[in-house]
C-alpha cells in the first residue's frame, strides 16, 4: 500500500508540474461529503437494509490545464460514515478523479469523468475489515461549479461502478455479513488555485 501510495504522489507531482509550467496551475481543496454506502445482508436472515446518510469530509490537490474546455486530475483522501441502526460502516479512502469540463457565462462551469478509488481503512462496529473484494474500484463524478479568480466551489455526485462488498464475522462468529462499499454522495468542495 505505501508503494501504491508514494507511486500516485509521484505521478500527481509530475502532472502538477505540467500544469504548472503551461501557467495553468494547481491547487488545494476540500470540503464535506453527504453520504451513504449500499446495503447491509445478514447470511442467516438475508435481509438487508439501506444505510442513514451521513456527513463525511475530504481534502486534496488539483490540477488544471485549459481555458474554456478544461482537464482537471485530482488527488483527494476521503472519510465517509454509514449508519445501520446503531452500528457505523467508517471508510477512508484516496480518489483520483479525472474530470473533463466546460466554462461558460464566465464564471460557470460543468463536468465529469471516471473516479479511480483506493480503500485505505473500513471499520464496522468497531471491527477492523480486511476482506474488502477490491481495494481498487472506479466511480464516475458529474456536476457544477462556480469559480471567482483562484476560488472555486463545486457540487458534485458520485457513484461507484463496479460491486465492491466488504465481509466480515458478526460477534457470535456464525453469522458472515456483508457490505456494499460502492459510495453513493454528494461532495461540496471548495478549492484554492495557486
Amino acid at each position: 500500500m505505501k508503494r501504491f501510495l508514494f507511486t500516485s504522489l509521484l505521478l500527481f507531482a509530475f502532472v502538477f508540474s505540467l500544469h504548472a509550467q503551461q501557467g495553468k496551475g494547481f491547487g488545494f481543496k476540500g470540503g464535506l461529503n453527504y453520504n451513504a454506502n449500499g446495503d447491509y445482508f445478514e447470511s442467516i436472515g438475508s435481509s438487508s437494509e439501506n444505510p442513514d446518510r451521513n456527513v463525511g469530509f475530504h481534502f486534496g490537490l488539483f490540477g488544471k490545464l485549459g481555458g474554456k474546455f478544461f482537464v482537471k486530475p485530482e488527488l483527494v483522501f476521503t472519510s465517509t460514515r454509514s449508519d445501520y441502526d446503531d452500528d457505523s460502516f467508517k471508510m477512508q479512502k484516496l480518489d483520483a478523479p479525472l474530470l473533463a469540463g466546460v466554462t461558460f457565462l464566465k464564471y460557470f462551469n460543468v463536468f465529469a469523468g471516471p473516479s479511480l478509488q483506493y480503500i485505505i481503512d473500513t471499520e464496522f462496529e468497531g471491527i477492523s475489515i480486511d476482506d474488502i473484494e477490491n481495494d481498487f474500484t472506479v466511480g464516475l463524478n458529474f456536476g457544477v461549479g462556480v469559480s471567482i479568480n483562484k476560488i472555486g466551489i463545486d457540487l458534485r455526485y458520485e457513484r461507484g461502478f463496479s460491486e465492491n462488498e466488504a465481509t466480515f464475522i458478526n460477534s457470535n462468529d456464525i453469522d458472515i455479513s456483508r457490505i456494499d462499499t460502492r459510495p453513493d454522495q454528494l461532495i461540496l468542495s471548495i478549492s484554492l488555485l495557486l
